[in-house]
């Protein structure tokens, strides 16, 4: 194993928080129109959420927290988990700033077990998240033991063929399955291109037959697996937006898919 790829999880964190400035200040996670209470969520994972009034809700990934609150605000009890302090630190913030109770924890997620306790109606993860994990087994493994018997896990992710494009989306330069760590530096940020950020980033490609397989390992059952042709972000070079918060590749069109979800239910 590489000495990078082994470091991984201190190259990351780095990066995430030499990130979580210029994301604050993005128009991209605009801010201003979230803490005047619109929602950080799209439709495709709230129409998999459902109502979530009173559910106790974990939150995988969760950055510097707006899906977290949001979630919050939809009535949830909801602890988010991520591996940057700096954004903990800022979600905390945020959290305090909404009027909203939410718990928050900074660490490596295959770290949990050490730092939470408890099983969960529902767990939640999405977009961008997977990528930044080497063994999707054991990520199976933290989703399922966290989530009580019948409870449902809701993941939205961009979709692996994305991740096969060079970052001009023009060649094909990356394999769909998962071999090797993706080592490289990264320039700039999805939320602010012109970013002053030049940091080593460690990923990893996960096709969906890797994700579906894991889950249903560690004892899920997958009840939906839906493809979208459109991200809802625009977090990707050579976009258009064809409709309101639908993204595609201007030379691709809907010829590609973008974005899936999973919901899945542990038995």
């Amino acid at each position: 194993m590489d000495k990078k790829e082994e470091d991984y999880i201190k190259i990351n964190r780095n990066l995430w928080n030499t990130k979580v400035d210029f994301h604050l200040e993005s128009d991209f996670y605009d801010l201003k129109s979230f803490l005047k209470g619109k929602s950080s969520l799209n439709q495709i994972e709230l129409k998999l959420l459902g109502n979530i009034t009173g559910k106790k809700i974990l939150h995988l990934q969760c950055h510097f927290g707006q899906d977290t609150i949001s979630l919050a605000r939809m009535g949830a009890k909801v602890t988010g988990v991520d591996l940057s302090d700096k954004a903990i630190q800022e979600a905390e913030k945020l959290a305090k700033k909404t009027n909203v109770q939410a718990k928050f924890i900074c660490c490596d997620i295959f770290d949990l077990p050490k730092h939470l306790n408890g099983k969960y109606d529902l767990v939640f993860t999405s977009y961008g998240t997977i990528g930044w994990l080497p063994d999707l087994n054991k990520w199976g493994s933290i989703v399922s033991q966290y989530l009580k018997p019948g409870g449902r896990f809701v993941f939205a992710e961009f979709h692996p063929v994305i991740w096969m494009f060079d970052d001009d989306m023009d060649k094909i330069k990356y394999r769909y399955f998962q071999s090797e760590a993706i080592i490289e530096t990264e320039m700039g940020t999805y939320a602010n291109k012109k970013a002053a950020i030049t940091e080593e980033s460690v990923t990893w490609n996960h096709g969906i037959g890797e994700v579906v397989n894991s889950l249903i390992q560690n004892g899920l059952e997958i009840k939906s697996l839906n493809e979208y042709d459109y991200s809802p972000y625009d977090c990707f070079n050579q976009t258009i937006e064809e409709t309101p918060q639908k993204f595609r590749i201007k030379h691709l069109g809907n010829k590609i898919p973008m974005v899936y979800s999973i919901l899945a239910v542990k038995k």
